[in-house]
């Protein structure tokens, strides 16, 4: 494997120098490429047609090891210790509380090689990392062990429908948990994605528990069971190559520091000073465009994702799909921003947290969701903002949004308005989230002087909004109202619909 104690192979380091890129980085985008070819090879050659469920599980499971073995070396021995140590717990402890057990003990795995790195290593080393990995195989074991306790414990009545399509009604097998948790389709970058999902695609039966029956058929023709990803996959890896060519271009023309730049502050007209906050932050997005991209891209190679049709007959390759790069760039809105930003782990996050908490959702899933992210302190000055902008925007939406709606043209001053008012919003709090220190992250915010902090604060205070138990109470009644439709979009993309009104 040509790899040195810790830190992965050495194998690449020419290809480093050259193109003056950090080694680990290199590792990545090259062990991407190979899982990308070997995700071809895994959907023609091993194919479940001909291939049993246990032979693909084999694979994916050894080819996803040797990847991390080549990228972080023996520090890739943590994701089959983690693995190991929750599977353990789940046998043990039994399924009426594993699912609590598993994410503390997950978490606190997590959190504790991330606090080692951090604060032993190398902190501030802002580059392709064992835990990175760490954070999507965390994702993985609490989500299967929710769904388990789902499964198992919880009576039917008492699931929401997304819960009941994706409870497990049985323990996976060791061989099935690695599978899941390691496969090389995801173990470098995701997305994470349901068991019962992987399970499926495994089998070759990758639509079985999700109700599809309105989407097979169109005009009378029986749609094709397996369309090919192949055009999908080519677009996706299009658009990846062209982020990463944008980001290598312009990352080092709006430097993210200057924000806090002593001159830039004291010289800089205020308006030019917000003008560079939001150019300098759309600049640092397309390192994650590139990422996110490519594992789709992958999955979808391998002949995962597929999530049925649209209205007008062409397949859809979006079920783990973790951004919608334009939904973003237009978003006018703080919700909409997050709900087309790192969808799954914005699922994982409802589905595990904000959907179960009985006391303060909103702010019990920022604040896994800063744990979840690392020791950083810029972490949890952004999720901490984030909570406060979160409730600000909700109670604006509820309380002037009904003005604008009287016609088109009013709706567009609105829309105008809320998405720089959005895209601002989201700059300043994600600010700390790249500076990492809280020492930078409070002057950036002093010499804004906590304005959009204050303004939030009061905009929250001032505004009624619904409490949450009446707002959920109102969106049954209106489900009781509307003809019951199904769609290939059948948990994750209802539950956000239904999120955006509250």
């Amino acid at each position: 494997i040509g790899s040195t104690a810790c830190t992965g192979s050495s194998l690449l380091q020419p290809v480093s120098e050259i193109t003056n890129l950090p080694l680990d980085q290199v590792n990545f985008v090259v062990c991407q490429l190979c899982a990308l070819l070997s995700a071809f090879w895994f959907r023609l050659f091993l194919h479940p047609s001909t291939t049993s469920p246990f032979i693909r599980h084999v694979v994916a499971t050894l080819l996803g090891l040797y990847f991390a073995l080549f990228c972080f070396g023996w520090y890739a021995l943590h994701f089959l210790l983690q693995s190991g140590l929750t599977y353990g717990i789940m046998i043990l402890t039994g399924v009426e509380h594993m699912h609590k057990y598993c994410l503390l003990v997950a978490i606190s795995y997590l959190s504790l090689c991330q606090i080692t790195r951090v604060y032993v290593f190398d902190y501030g080393m802002y580059s392709a990392d064992f835990t990175g990995p760490m954070m999507v195989i965390t994702q993985k074991i609490t989500s299967l062990a929710f769904e388990i306790h789902d499964g198992e414990v919880l009576k039917e009545e008492h699931l929401t429908p997304g819960q009941k399509i994706l409870a497990i009604r049985r323990m996976p097998s060791l061989l099935e948990y690695f599978s899941y948790n390691c496969n090389f389709m995801g173990i470098l970058a995701g997305p994470t994605c349901s068991y019962n999902d992987y399970i499926a695609f495994i089998e070759g039966d990758p639509r079985r528990h999700r109700d599809q029956q309105a989407d097979r058929k169109s005009n009378g023709k029986l749609r094709p069971s397996e369309p090919s990803p192949n055009t999908e996959v080519v677009r996706k890896v299009a658009t990846s190559f062209f982020c990463l060519l944008v980001f290598l271009l312009v990352c080092k023309v709006f430097p993210v520091e200057r924000n806090i730049d002593d001159d830039f502050i004291a010289n800089t007209p205020f308006y030019a000073q917000v003008v560079y906050l939001y150019l300098s932050m759309l600049t640092t997005r397309p390192k994650y465009y590139f990422v996110w991209t490519l594992a789709d891209a992958i999955n979808n190679a391998a002949g995962f994702g597929f999530n049925g049709y649209d209205s007008d007959g062409s397949p859809r390759w979006d079920l783990i799909s973790n951004l919608r790069i334009l939904n973003i760039e237009l978003a006018t809105s703080f919700k909409v921003f997050l709900d087309n930003w790192n969808i799954q782990t914005a699922h994982w996050l409802k589905r595990v947290c904000y959907e179960r908490c009985p006391y303060h959702p909103t702010a019990a899933t920022f604040i896994l969701s800063a744990m979840w992210h690392g020791a950083y302190p810029g972490y949890y000055l952004t999720f901490l903002t984030g909570i406060v902008i979160t409730l600000a925007a909700r109670a604006v939406r509820h309380n002037v949004r009904p003005h604008f709606l009287q016609s088109p043209t009013h709706k567009l001053v609105y829309d105008v308005i809320t998405w720089a008012a959005t895209q601002i919003a989201i700059c300043y709090t994600v600010v700390p989230f790249v500076l990492l220190s809280v020492g930078p992250s409070i002057k950036f915010y002093r010499s804004w002087c906590f304005s959009l902090h204050i303004g939030c604060v009061l905009l929250a205070v001032a505004l009624p909004v619904k409490p949450r138990h009446l707002r959920l109470k109102d969106q049954q009644k209106n489900l009781l109202q509307e003809p019951v439709q199904h769609h290939p979009e059948a948990t994750d993309s209802n539950c956000s619909q239904k999120e955006k009104n509250t």
